[in-house]
This record gives structure tokens, C-alpha cells and sequence, in this order.
């Protein structure tokens, strides 16, 4: 009896390992047949950031013919230049940046073009000598939506004196380079406008709190805050609650990104101008991979289209059909 169980277990063994073999054959082949990506993202300090992420993942999938490599850089530049030699070490065949500051990026990505690897830029601008460094790039047009904010407060603000309060992003990005630009130009064309305190909140909630805490208990007297993106925002609000000020009544708040949260905001009438930074940008980069692998050129630049949003133009139902 032992020995005929004991037969028949080796017996199932053999059968088992016989199968086995050719699935696990037939999974590395289809692990060869997948385009590989390493995605050097900036990290996950605001709720745009993790709709990017998201997006990426989405339209870079296995089922989509991908294999996505992530790397979190938690908003150090350092990270993202070790990150995509790791990439470069790994011969993936495609690496796409989300750079965390303009500058510095000469290098590394001269190793990645010795390597034949092509890079893809999404979100943020960089600054090289050689633009033949990268592939393309896909983003926003920064400037134009500071530019699209400072016209709004010049055709809803009036005449009346504006005292901002301005959060800035993190320094260097071509989001805070942007969108600051087109506020100081405004600034410089109106005599009644004035800045009374300005500090970079590093696109975090809890940071732009704080600062706008700060600039209560020193005193700053301010009907305007510029803040340049979502999240600040929502901390700037926080803070003016917190001391029994009212978004929106007694401080006009202009924000960035429009996030559903934040265009809920504007129905709730605390933030009143929101210009739109679409985050979708997996599709698109999807897109363009498709485009190379089949001997195409993509163009070098292609900005995203956007608009902007306020009480006159904002609906729940453009906020359900929105997919961030």
C-alpha cells in the first residue's frame, strides 16, 4: 500500500513538472514580447501627481503590450538621475522623465542616448544645450495658464485694490517658472496690485498651511491668494478656517490643476478661479511609443490642451464626466 502511494505521488510530481515547463517557457517569451518602460516620476506630493502616475500605469500595462518599471523619486532630482541610469543598466526601450526641476539633466541623459534609448519627456520643461537629448516632450503650457489666471482677475476683480498672497511651487519647475512669470507680469502692469508674501509651499497641502498660517500670524493683509496648484490651496483654506476668514468672501483664492476636489471647491464658492493642468498623459505617451516602434517621428513638442474653470462655467455634471 505505501508503495503504491508513494508511486503515485511521484507519478504526479513528474506530471506536474512536465507541465510546468512549457508555461513557464511560454511566460518569459511573452515577458520578451513586451515593450519595457522605466518612468522616473517626481513623487507623490499632490493629487495630480498620483492622477499622472495613475494614468502611466494605465496605458503602459501588460495588456496594452507594456511592462511599466516605476520609480518614485520623492522629489529629489538625485533619485530620478540614479533612477534612470538604473534604467539604462536594465536596457529598457523606452525611458520617460517627469523632471522634477528644469536644469541639470545633461548628462544622464547623454548616457541614455549613448545607449540608444530614447526619452520621453512628459509635464515639466527641461533646460539642455542638446535637445537632441530627448525624443519629445508632452505638457502644459505654464506660462499661458499663469497668464490665463491674471486675465480672470483683471476681468472679475475690478479696479479695487489686490493685496496676494502667493504659494509658489517647487522652485526651479517649469510649473512654479510659469505660472509665477504670468503673475509678475500682471503685477507690473497694474500699480494697485501688490505682493505682500510670497514663499514656495513644494506643491504640498500641509506646506501651504503653514505658510499662509504664517503669513496670518505676521500680520499680512491679503484678498488674494495665488496658489500654484490644487493642494496648496486646499491647505490655504484650511488656514484661513482655522481663523475665521471665508474662501472665497474674504479671501479670493486662484488655484491650479482642477482636480474634482477642487472644482467641488469652486461649486461650494471657496475657490473661485481654477485653470485646468490635465494629468492624463498615459495615453498619450502610449501613443507616441506605438508611433516609434513603427518608424514614425513624433513632434518634439506637444502641449496639452486646457481651459479654466469658476462658478459661471462649472457644472457636476463636467465634474462627473471628468476622469481626474
Amino acid at each position: 500500500m505505501k508503495k503504491s502511494v508513494v508511486a503515485i505521488l511521484l507519478l504526479l510530481l513528474l506530471t506536474l513538472s512536465g507541465c510546468g515547463a512549457p508555461r513557464q517557457a511560454q511566460d518569459a517569451a511573452e515577458d520578451e514580447d513586451l515593450i519595457v518602460v522605466g518612468f522616473s516620476q517626481v513623487g507623490a506630493e499632490s493629487d495630480w501627481r498620483k492622477a499622472n502616475t495613475i494614468s502611466m500605469q494605465n496605458a503602459l500595462s501588460a495588456s496594452n503590450g507594456f511592462r511599466l518599471i516605476l520609480d518614485d523619486a520623492q522629489n529629489k532630482q538625485e533619485r530620478q538621475i540614479t533612477a534612470i541610469r538604473n534604467f539604462i543598466n536594465q536596457g529598457v526601450d523606452y525611458i520617460v522623465l517627469a523632471p522634477t526641476t528644469e536644469r541639470g539633466w545633461d548628462t544622464v541623459l547623454s548616457e541614455a542616448k549613448a545607449a540608444g534609448i530614447p526619452v520621453i519627456i512628459v509635464d515639466r520643461m527641461i533646460e539642455i544645450a542638446d535637445t537632441e537629448l530627448f525624443t519629445c516632450w508632452i505638457g502644459s503650457d505654464f506660462r499661458k495658464e499663469g497668464d490665463t489666471a491674471v486675465a480672470w482677475m483683471e476681468s472679475h476683480l475690478g479696479d479695487a485694490p489686490l493685496r496676494i498672497l502667493h504659494l509658489q511651487g517647487n522652485i526651479g519647475s517649469s510649473a512654479q517658472i510659469g505660472r509665477t512669470e504670468g503673475l509678475d507680469a500682471g503685477l507690473a502692469a497694474h500699480e494697485n496690485w501688490e505682493m505682500v508674501f510670497r514663499a514656495s509651499g513644494d506643491f504640498t497641502q500641509a506646506k501651504g498651511q503653514e505658510l499662509v498660517r504664517e503669513a496670518l500670524s505676521s500680520g499680512a493683509d491679503f484678498n488674494v491668494i495665488y496658489s500654484e496648484n490644487d493642494n496648496m490651496a486646499y491647505g490655504a483654506i484650511d488656514a484661513l478656517k482655522g481663523a475665521g476668514l471665508q474662501p472665497g468672501r474674504d479671501v479670493t483664492i486662484i488655484a491650479f490643476d482642477s482636480s474634482n476636489t477642487a472644482l467641488r471647491m469652486i461649486l461650494a464658492g471657496e475657490i473661485s478661479l481654477d485653470v485646468e493642468c490635465n494629468p492624463l498623459h498615459g495615453p498619450r505617451v502610449q501613443a507616441i511609443i506605438e508611433q516609434l516602434e513603427k518608424g514614425g517621428t513624433p513632434p518634439k513638442y506637444t502641449y496639452v490642451e486646457e481651459t479654466s474653470f469658476d462658478a459661471g462655467n462649472l457644472t457636476e455634471d463636467i465634474i462627473a464626466g471628468r476622469g481626474y
